[in-house]
C-alpha cells in the first residue's frame, strides 16, 4: 500500500506551482494565481468570497495560501461548517425594479437574488426559480449518502457568494490492483450550488488519487458521476433518483475499482499511447503551423508524463490514463478571462468539469484494450 503524506505532498506541489507562476499575495488579500479543485482553493477577484473581510473557506487540511479556517481532521457539525466556511448567510428573492420617468416600476417575471447579510445582489432569476439555502444543501448531502455525522472536508463561497461548495468524503476507499500496485483512491461527494441563476446546483462524485490529488470523473457502465439539480420547487426531495444517477453505492465503487484495476493489468506500449493521444487531439491535414507546434508540444509533454508514470505503475493503460488526467488537470494551457489568471481558469475548469468528456473518451478507448 502506498503510504505518502498526502497533505504535505499536496502543499509542496502547489507551493512549487505558485513559485513557478510568480504568484504573490496582493495588498487586497487576493493572489495572482490559484490551485486546483479538491480543497476549494480558488483565490482572487474571481475566487474566494471576501465580502466580510475574510476568506470564506473552511478546510480540514492546511492550504498553501494560509487562508480560511483550518480544523485539522475536520468537523461534523453542520452549523459550525456553515460559520467557518463563511456561508451561513441566507439568500432572498427580491422584485426586480427599474426607474422610469421619475418613478419605480417592477418587472413581473424577473427577480433579484440577494444576500441577507450584505445586501449584495447575486443575480437575476425568473419567477419559478427556487433558492436552495446552504442548510438545505448540507442536509441534502447527508441524506444522499445516509451517513449522518460525517466529516466535512471543505466548504466555502466563490465570487461574492454567487456560488458555494461543500465537500464530503465517502467512508470507503477504492484500492486499484489489490496486491499489486495497491493504488488508493478516495471518493468524494461535492455539491456546487449557484445563487445567480447561471447554472443548476450540481452534485459530483469525484475520485481523488492519493499520490496526486487530481480529480477525475468517468461515465461508468451503469452510473453517472454528476447530477444537475435544477432550482425548482421540490428538486431536493427526490433522493432515490439522486442516489441512482450519482452511483453513491457500493456498486459504483466496485465498478470503478474493477475498471481501473483492469487498466492497471493491461499493457500499453509507447506507440499505443501515442496513437491514443493522436486520437484524442486529432490534427487536420491542412492544420496551420501554429496548430502543429501546439500539437507537438502537447505530444512531448504527454510522452514525458507517461514515461514518468510508468516508473510507478508500469507500461500500462492505467499509467496512460493517469498521464492524460494529470496533463488536463495541471499542465494543459488555459485561456484566462478578463479578470482571471491562467491558474484561476484552470481551477474553474476543474470545478465546471470542462474536461470530463475527453477524460471519458480516453477511459473508454483504453478499456477496449483490457485483457
Amino acid at each position: 500500500m502506498l503510504n505518502h503524506d498526502v497533505n504535505e505532498q499536496f502543499n509542496q506541489q502547489r507551493s512549487a506551482l505558485m513559485t513557478a507562476a510568480g504568484a504573490r499575495r496582493r495588498d487586497n488579500g487576493t493572489y495572482a494565481a490559484t490551485v486546483g479543485y479538491d480543497r476549494g482553493e480558488v483565490i482572487g477577484r474571481d475566487g474566494l468570497d471576501t465580502s466580510l473581510g475574510r476568506a470564506a473557506l473552511y478546510t480540514s487540511t492546511p492550504a498553501w495560501h494560509g487562508l480560511g479556517n483550518v480544523i485539522p481532521g475536520g468537523i461534523s457539525s453542520i452549523d459550525s461548517v456553515l460559520e467557518l466556511g463563511g456561508i451561513n448567510f441566507g439568500v432572498e428573492k427580491r422584485p426586480a425594479r427599474y426607474e422610469w420617468s421619475g418613478g419605480s416600476r417592477v418587472m413581473d417575471d424577473r427577480w433579484i437574488t440577494v444576500r441577507d447579510d450584505t445586501g449584495a445582489a447575486l443575480g437575476v432569476v425568473g419567477s419559478r426559480y427556487q433558492v436552495f439555502q446552504q442548510q438545505e444543501i448540507f442536509t441534502f448531502l447527508e441524506d444522499l449518502v445516509a451517513e449522518h455525522g460525517v466529516v466535512w472536508e471543505s466548504a466555502g463561497a466563490l465570487r461574492g457568494g454567487r456560488k458555494v461548495f461543500v465537500t464530503m468524503q465517502i467512508p470507503t476507499s477504492v484500492i486499484i490492483d489489490r496486491g499489486g500496485l495497491d493504488d488508493e483512491v478516495r471518493l468524494f461527494v461535492v455539491v456546487i450550488n449557484s445563487h445567480d441563476g447561471s447554472s443548476p446546483a450540481e452534485a459530483v462524485v469525484t475520485p481523488w488519487r492519493v499520490v496526486c490529488g487530481n480529480t477525475e470523473r468517468f461515465a461508468l457502465a451503469d452510473a453517472q458521476s454528476r447530477w444537475s439539480i435544477r432550482h425548482t420547487s421540490g428538486a431536493l426531495e427526490n433522493l432515490d433518483e439522486a442516489r441512482r444517477t450519482l452511483g453513491l453505492t457500493v456498486r459504483y465503487a466496485g465498478v470503478f475499482e474493477a475498471e481501473e484495476t483492469a487498466l492497471a493489468r493491461t499493457d500499453l506500449a509507447i506507440d499505443e499511447f501515442h496513437q491514443l493521444v493522436a486520437g484524442l487531439w486529432p490534427l487536420d491535414e491542412d492544420a496551420s503551423d501554429r496548430a502543429r507546434t501546439i500539437a507537438a508540444n502537447r505530444h512531448g509533454q504527454l510522452d514525458a508524463m507517461f514515461r514518468s508514470e510508468t516508473e510507478r505503475a508500469g507500461r500500462t493503460a492505467y499509467a496512460g490514463e493517469r498521464a492524460i488526467t494529470d496533463y488536463l488537470d495541471h499542465v494543459a494551457p488555459r485561456r484566462p478571462g478578463r479578470t482571471m489568471t491562467e491558474e484561476i481558469a484552470r481551477a474553474t475548469a476543474l470545478i465546471e468539469g470542462t474536461d470530463d468528456e475527453i477524460k471519458t473518451r480516453a477511459h473508454r478507448r483504453l478499456m477496449l484494450l483490457k485483457r
